[in-house]
């Protein structure tokens, strides 16, 4: 009877508790970030605009090896238990034997996928030492991206003193774009800080080259005339500071030297 009671108790919390709220990101995706997309490329149908799919992370073992230690600090980062992955072939170089664990994976979809990303862009990367933007040639052709990360401690989840070893992983974003630019224009939009080099459809790095060597040689001539009207300023409100001294008489000078001599001569003779 007791185990009864119990039992109803649990489902009746269980059915009051509160639902989890949307993703803030799918929420943005859906009000802001596709009706900009349609318009951007011209689709017909909301359908056909690109959105995530999925996004599946990959950890290696380390120097380690520890299956337990990856499986705990990726499930932590993700929210969601990773399996194993297993080596498909032996090598020798490697000491690898075929079905030995190498890794683990986790591929997410749904809420889960649209909160990792959000916190991804938004907290992960940022906190990445010397970041200078993500490489965008890292499109496979068929709008999907991936990214390397060095170390796992730069998602706020992991501790640094409960950490074993640094570790590794790979992150992979599938998209329904066609496209690499279609691809590219969605993560763009979804807060993705990609470098301004090599973006699909962009500029080629030639003209951006010379675009920024332009740019330095407009903002040396400004820091020029900027310096030249502050000098001219100055003299404004200084001039006696920045006049030229008067030049010596040269010719008087000659003459008396002249006429010293003369006399000089005169009191010989005498």
């Amino acid at each position: 009877m007791e185990a009864a009671t119990h039992t109803s108790e649990d489902v009746e919390t269980s059915q009051t508790a509160p639902p989890a709220p949307p993703p803030r990101l799918r929420d943005r995706y859906q009000s802001e970030i596709l009706p900009s997309l349609i318009e951007k490329f011209g689709y017909s149908t909301p359908m056909s605009a690109p959105r995530l799919i999925k996004v599946s992370v990959n950890m290696g073992l380390g120097d380690s090896g520890s299956l337990e230690d990856a499986t705990t600090e990726l499930a932590t980062i993700t929210g969601q238990r990773p399996n194993p992955r297993r080596a498909r072939k032996s090598i020798a170089a490697f000491k690898l034997r075929e079905g030995m664990v190498v890794g683990t994976s986790v591929t997410l979809r749904s809420a889960r996928m649209w909160e990792f990303v959000d916190r991804l862009v938004s907290i992960s990367i940022p906190r990445i030492r010397d970041f200078r933007g993500l490489n965008p040639r890292s499109f496979d052709g068929r709008g999907n991206y991936s990214l390397g990360i060095r170390e796992q401690l730069i998602f706020p989840e992991i501790d640094y003193d409960s950490i074993s070893e640094v570790r590794g992983m790979d992150i992979a974003i599938t998209t329904s774009a066609a496209t690499d630019e279609e691809g590219f224009e969605l993560l763009l939009a979804l807060g993705f800080p990609f470098a301004q080099e090599g973006r699909p459809g962009g500029k080629p790095p030639e003209e951006i080259a010379a675009e920024e060597e332009e740019h330095r040689k407009e903002e040396a001539r400004q820091r020029a005339e900027a310096e030249q009207a502050a000098l001219e300023q100055l003299k404004e409100e200084n001039p006696e500071a920045y006049e030229k001294p008067p030049e010596p008489d040269d010719e008087g000078e000659d003459s008396e030297d002249s006429e010293g001599s003369k006399g000089s001569t005169g009191g010989d003779e005498d």
